[in-house]
Parts: structure tokens; sequence; C-alpha cells
């Protein structure tokens, strides 16, 4: 299944990657809005990815540099993500390396630790006393740990510009049931990043 995802990848890239190789240009700006769409499984890395797609959600964040090339930044996410068989979830991230390979184009490894809140699929049951009562479908949190992959664009302009991206992206989930301590979930993000201009914000 690795030539469907490696496809699709080339595919979003294809338009950006015509874009004339201009200079790179220094005027990154802090606090960016990212929207993206992501696309959850319940998998080990690589593998089984037609079921990324049977599950979508939504992304939305910010980022700062923490460095003055602007190659190292730190990520906050907020990202919801349906799967009915395991349940929906709600993710914090986290901290990326974007390495310029050929302006206007970069790659992307990312890393950190995260929050993962969450739900289970059904209503579900504890003892009480000898009786088993409901305790619907609330969540618990777990540690979150992180590891990605992807390629993006910058389109620099003086007032907006924009970054188009596509990772993918393996968990480790700490902490799912006692049976099942650790679980791995996979995501595929497809996403744009808006760089403002302070003096238009």
């Amino acid at each position: 299944m690795k030539k469907p995802f490696l496809t699709l990848l080339f595919l979003v890239l294809l338009p950006f990657l015509a874009v004339s190789q201009t200079e790179n240009r220094k005027d990154y700006r802090n606090f960016p809005l990212t929207l993206s769409i992501q696309f959850h499984a319940f998998s080990m890395p690589f593998k089984n990815f037609k079921t990324n797609f049977q599950n979508i959600g939504i992304g939305l964040g910010t980022e700062v540099s923490h460095s003055s090339k602007h190659n190292w930044v730190q990520e906050f996410s907020l990202i919801w993500v349906r799967n009915k068989t395991i349940g929906n979830g709600l993710f914090l991230t986290q901290t990326a390396w974007r390495p310029y390979l050929s302006n206007p184009v970069f790659g992307e490894f990312k890393a950190g630790i995260g929050y993962h809140l969450a739900f289970r699929p059904r209503d579900s049951f504890k003892m009480v006393d000898g009786n088993w009562e409901s305790v619907g479908k609330k969540g618990k949190g777990m540690l979150a740990i992180p590891l990605g992959i992807g390629l993006g664009s910058n389109h620099y302009s003086e007032n907006i510009y924009s970054s188009p991206f596509i990772n993918y992206q393996f968990m480790l989930l700490k902490g799912f049931n006692k049976t099942v301590p650790i679980i791995p979930e996979t995501l595929i993000q497809l996403g744009t990043r808006t760089h403002f201009n302070s003096q238009i914000q």
C-alpha cells in the first residue's frame, strides 16, 4: 500500500514543484493560521493505508520559530479525529524541523510529546456494588508520542503567503487499557499554513 500514498504525495505537491526556484526570502512570520484535514487509523506505520481514509478529522493551530532560519518550529495544534471503531479523539502536538530541499520545497520531520483525549465509540459500563452502571462515552487522557515525515512548499509574498503541506505521522498512545497499555495510530495530514504580515492583522 505504499504506492497509493506516494502517488498522493506527488499529486498534491506537483503544482508547487513547477513554481520558479526563486531565492529563499527570510520573511517567515510567527503565529500563522494552520488548517488541516486528518485521516486517522489504528495501525502500525506504512500499513493498511486504506483504513486511514475511513476516518476523517480536522485540525487548527499555529506555530513559533525557534531559529533565525525558521527551520525549527514549535507547533501548537488542536486536532479532532473521528473513528467509529476505537472512538473519536483530540490531539495536541509538537516540534518540527523543516530542511529546505529545493526552494520553494521543504521537507518536514516532526517529533514531540502530546496529549490525546479519547472518547469511547459506544456506551460503556462498570461494576458498582454488584451491578453494571453506565459510564457513557466519556473519554480518558493518554500520553501521545508522535513521529512524522512530510513535504511542503513556501510561497512568499509581502502581505499574506501560504505553505501547503502533506505529512504522515505515527503515534504511540500510552494507557489505552490494562490489557493493551500501548497502542499504535497513524495520521495522514493535508493542510496549509497562512502567514500574515503583522501590519494587516
